[in-house]
């Protein structure tokens, strides 16, 4: 089917309404972003239609990307309103850990005192879900509550003993309490399961850390752990860096990855 320019227009008018009027329902209580993954995401949809309208060749609409995007936008509108029900990972348990992991790879805008709350509803419904106690024990690190990471991480060990970024937090809080032989092996022994984990899609994600930022900072760390404890706050500051990197390319997988899915049969 071919449009003209003033039908292009009409389409991409409403289409642009809907989608703002979708984003602003993000300020109700029930946190739009939760369910949409990201909360900048109505934004990313809009400028993927604005690119879809206005760089066709011949005219010819591409309606698998469009039917996608605004499949994606409807049923998030049904969901806000109630008139079809939402899926578990957006309430209850799920919605929870959801929540609480978004908010934590935000990074320095991350609302810990909103995370923390959230985990604890989840650590006290099931806490072997997922890697909850994780999270709670990175999310106590860093609000400087040393004693609690240091508790909350040995029992998500307890749970996952290959946890790399639980191993991380332990050695970090251990650090952090003074107990610094112990720390040092246990950084040794986090960023070593880590390099391991990063092989082969770590966290399912097939492109993950394209930009090498994870790898150059876990580099830097095993580097500064083989000194020893002769720069220990190096240690710390540069260990730290390697979780704030794999939060940085999770946020940035994530927010990609409904875009990619909604238009990948086009290529």
């Amino acid at each position: 089917m071919k449009y003209g320019c003033i039908d292009r227009l009409r389409i991409f008018d409403s289409l642009r309404t809907f989608g703002y009027r979708l984003f602003h329902c993000r300020v109700v209580a029930i946190d739009f972003y939760v369910f949409i993954m990201e909360v900048d995401l109505v934004h990313s949809w809009i400028s993927k239609i604005n690119s879809l309208l206005t760089a066709f060749s011949g005219d010819v609409v591409r309606y698998t990307s469009l039917c996608a995007l605004i499949t994606i936008q409807l049923v998030s509108l049904l969901m806000i309103s109630g008139c079809i029900s939402r899926p578990d990972w957006f309430v209850g348990t799920g919605g929870k850990y959801n929540e609480a992991n978004l908010e934590l790879i935000r990074g320095r805008s991350a609302n810990l005192d909103k995370a923390i709350g959230s985990l604890h509803t989840v650590v006290q419904a099931d806490p072997t879900y997922k890697d909850t106690l994780t999270l709670l024990g990175k999310a106590y690190y860093r609000k400087g509550r040393y004693s609690d990471a240091y508790s909350i991480t040995q029992r998500a060990l307890a749970v996952n003993k290959d946890d790399e970024i639980a191993w991380l937090v332990y050695g970090l809080a251990q650090l952090r309490v003074g107990e610094n032989t112990k720390g040092l092996e246990t950084v040794k022994g986090g960023l070593t399961l880590l390099g391991k984990a990063m092989r082969d899609q770590y966290r399912g994600y097939p492109a993950w850390d394209l930009r090498g930022t994870v790898r150059a900072a876990l580099n830097r760390a095993v580097f500064q752990a083989l000194k020893g404890l002769e720069e220990r706050e190096n240690l710390i500051q540069i260990t730290e860096q390697v979780l704030t990197r794999v939060d940085e390319e999770e946020w940035f997988q994530r927010h990609d990855k409904v875009i990619d899915k909604a238009t990948s049969n086009d290529d």
